[in-house]
């Protein structure tokens, strides 16, 4: 009974946040990115972890990570999605550079965007307001290895989220940045 509550949970989880990231990416004009986005989730790889380590309120790859040191279902997803900063992360032009996050593409910061919404959507449920990405945001930013010129774009719709709510953030979005 446990696994078949946590394969149901898991699956409405996913299917929930990814209609919601594909809703939001339709009114962008961003139909390809809304299909596909995070379709990898449903792969044996990351679904198997997810069921095992769902709890329903957070994301399965966290418990996965304190469980067992990593999160494989993370390094799998990360690797296969380009609207995750860590998926453009790589070493610098120069011999002997530290690694370091490149820019992203503006159509893969937007996806993000609509991702770290509908994330907060769904864990959040009721108590979702559009200040919550920009928490969540900022909370853990010190942390990011993302290029400058990507971190600003994000922090700059994240804030406009917060102040002006997610309809006219979409109309700037679609007008003006993409």
């Amino acid at each position: 009974m446990y696994i078949i509550n946590n394969i149901k949970g898991h699956l409405g989880t996913i299917t929930n946040h990814k209609k919601e990231v594909m809703r939001l990416c339709f009114k962008l004009g961003l139909y390809k990115q809304g299909v596909m986005h995070d379709l990898s989730k449903y792969s044996p790889w990351e679904f198997l972890s997810g069921v095992i380590y769902y709890t329903g309120n957070k994301s399965p790859n966290t418990l996965e990570r304190q469980m067992t040191g990593k999160s494989e279902a993370w390094l799998h997803h990360k690797g296969r999605n380009k609207h995750h900063f860590e998926y453009w992360i790589d070493y610098g032009r120069e011999p002997g550079s530290p690694m370091q996050g490149m820019r992203m593409p503006v159509r893969y910061v937007v996806e993000m965007f609509c991702d770290r919404i509908a994330a907060c959507k769904v864990y959040y449920k009721e108590e979702y307001n559009d200040g919550r990405p920009l928490e969540y945001f900022l909370k853990g930013q010190h942390r990011y290895m993302m290029h400058p010129d990507t971190k600003r774009l994000l922090g700059k719709l994240l804030v406009m989220l917060k102040k002006y709510g997610e309809e006219e953030t979409l109309m700037y979005i679609k007008h003006t940045i993409l």
